[in-house]
């Protein structure tokens, strides 16, 4: 089904529900400099979906043939990062001359276009950029009685020639909606969520007998976004892609109904005087919403964690911890049969014969065949020849268990609380504090790791009772291996071909292995990077809006890495 895509520079829930009304699959991106609050939105579905009025992307699915992209910032600069075709515009008066080329560009030949209150170098801008003006059928303005009134609305088709850009020659073609996704932890279970409800074939490949067996097997995995007083990209994903996590939480059945965890939220303490002033000046300088972020003071930090504590810290009310092995098992229990699960089987290489992708495991034994592959399996992606180039690393971490039932006990907190460790609330009889950032390759418990654990959960929570779990709490945890890049930013596309690349001076320059992709390089932020990582190559394979900016886009390419070696030694 192709998708018909809107572009409104200043939201009217109005226009969004006549363009619903249309019929058919809708892409709505709506622009604004801020949001109104939830109450002030009519249709109720809208309302429970409703973003926090923070910047950046939000994408909201109402349902798979409804998307809203909600864009809030600077007009100007925010259609500089959309990548999209626009079949149709609705124009606010406020549009200047200068915008009318992003327009072009970002128009597919015969797209429709309403410009209000449209002024004459408005007009000629429009068309010398490649659109057919008219006034409107229903066009107001002009003079009456003496008096000027607005400049009219105008209605327009882009009737450019300039050459389509690869992604219009993309969407010519549907792709063969089939898909072989290599690993079912976070990464590749959401990457299977996303593409069984876009209505694809997928096949997942795990080498063990149940999913998040690896990386994403703790017990509790944190939620919570980054703050920065700059906001820079990795403040800016994470922003976007942990409101992101929540909506589509909260679509899947909410966390601690359809899979285990508690929206308990998260208290991240400062580490002192200095660092608390900077985390105020953080709050300061964007002033979120309360439910997003704010700042708890000594008094109120102290009274949470039922420990003095000097310096406060951010709250973060909307955080928590989710169980990933009972968030992997709900989204793939979602995709219903156009799911295929093939477990206790390792997907050890890759060879495209005609056009598709052969998966191969021991003995050379044929596992699955698809034009599409998703590499997904985090530390161990470096055993296919096609990945084995990334700059990946795979770093140790430890969890340490602490049981109620223990002669010292663990402290009981109704919040996740951080700091350098973590420490989270009971569950299962269990209280999980962690985790160790070593570079060895130990699989097994390690006492040292479990001390430094303790010890720093010592530091966060002051008392004797917990000072004396770093000696008297018996080993007990769990070890995984999460897999990183150089810059800690998460790898979501194409996979590049390093083999056959020569010259390149630019990201679209990379040379890719067609129908390969992958999700890595989640490293300790697994929970909330997986749902806007996997919708992102999903818009990528269907050639549909991407849930974020150009900028950011960039930054999570697998290519980049490539083009900096590249641009280094030419």
């Amino acid at each position: 089904m192709n998708t018909r895509v809107v572009l409104d520079t200043a939201f009217s829930e109005e226009r969004f529900a006549a363009a619903r009304a249309q019929g058919g699959r809708l892409h709505y991106i709506a622009m604004a400099a801020s949001l109104p609050p939830a109450e002030a939105i009519a249709d109720a579905g809208l309302r429970a979906a409703w973003p926090l009025n923070v910047p950046g992307f939000h994408r909201v699915i109402l349902n798979e043939d409804i998307t809203l992209d909600l864009l809030i910032g600077a007009v100007d600069a925010t259609l500089m990062q959309i990548t999209a075709l626009v079949d149709q515009f609705h124009i606010a008066a406020d549009a200047t001359p200068a915008l009318a080329r992003t327009f072009a560009r970002l128009a597919v030949q015969g797209a429709v276009l309403r410009a209000r209150a449209a002024d004459e170098a408005l007009v000629w801008a429009l068309t010398a950029a490649g659109f057919a003006c008219r006034l409107a059928d229903d066009a107001a303005g002009g003079a009456t009685g003496g008096a000027v009134t607005r400049a009219p609305d105008i209605a327009a088709v882009y009737r450019g020639r300039r050459q389509q850009p690869a992604m219009a020659r993309a969407m010519a073609s549907q792709p063969d909606r089939r898909a072989v996704v290599i690993g079912a932890g976070l990464a590749g279970a959401s990457a299977a969520h996303r593409l069984c409800a876009r209505g694809w074939q997928v096949t997942l490949i795990e080498r063990h007998a149940q999913p998040a067996q690896e990386a994403s097997g703790n017990l509790a995995g944190i939620f919570m976004p980054l703050l920065s007083k700059d906001d820079n990209i990795p403040t800016r994903l994470s922003r976007a892609a942990y409101l992101f996590a929540l909506r589509e939480w909260h679509r899947l059945g909410g966390v601690g109904s359809a899979f285990e965890g508690q929206a308990c939220g998260v208290l991240q303490l400062a580490r002192d005087e200095r660092h608390a002033i900077v985390q105020q000046e953080a709050l300061a300088t964007w002033n979120y919403p309360t439910e997003f972020a704010r700042w708890a003071n000594a008094q109120e930090a102290s009274t949470l964690i039922g420990a003095a504590t000097p310096h406060g810290g951010w709250l973060f009310e909307q955080g928590g911890w989710v169980r990933p092995s009972s968030l992997c098992e709900a989204m793939l229990a979602a995709c219903g049969d156009r799911l295929q699960r093939v477990f206790n089987t390792e997907a050890l290489s890759l060879q495209r014969i005609d056009g598709e992708w052969h998966v191969h495991g021991a003995a050379g034994a044929s596992i699955a065949a698809a034009p599409t592959v998703i590499v997904a399996c985090g530390a161990s992606a470096g055993g296919l020849a096609q990945a084995a180039a990334l700059p990946l690393s795979s770093l140790r971490g430890q969890v340490t268990h602490l049981s109620l039932d223990a002669a010292q006990p663990p402290p009981l907190l109704p919040l996740v609380l951080c700091r350098e460790a973590y420490v989270t609330p009971p569950s299962h009889g269990i209280v999980c504090a962690g985790a160790t950032y070593d570079n060895h390759s130990d699989p097994s418990l390690r006492a040292e790791s479990q001390l430094e654990n303790l010890t720093r959960l010592a530091e966060i929570i002051p008392g004797d009772a917990v000072a004396a779990l770093a000696h008297s709490a018996p080993l007990a945890g769990r070890v995984g291996f999460r897999c990183a890049a150089p810059d800690r930013l998460p790898l979501a596309g194409a996979l590049p071909d390093y083999e056959h690349s020569g010259r390149i001076e630019f990201l679209n320059e990379v040379p890719r292995h067609p129908g390969l992709h992958c999700l890595l390089g989640y490293a300790s932020r697994g929970l909330i990077w997986a749902p806007l990582m996997a919708e992102l190559l999903v818009s990528r394979l269907e050639s549909t809006p991407p849930p974020l900016e150009a900028t950011l886009v960039d930054a999570l390419d697998p290519g980049r890495f490539l083009l900096k070696q590249r641009r280094r030694s030419q």
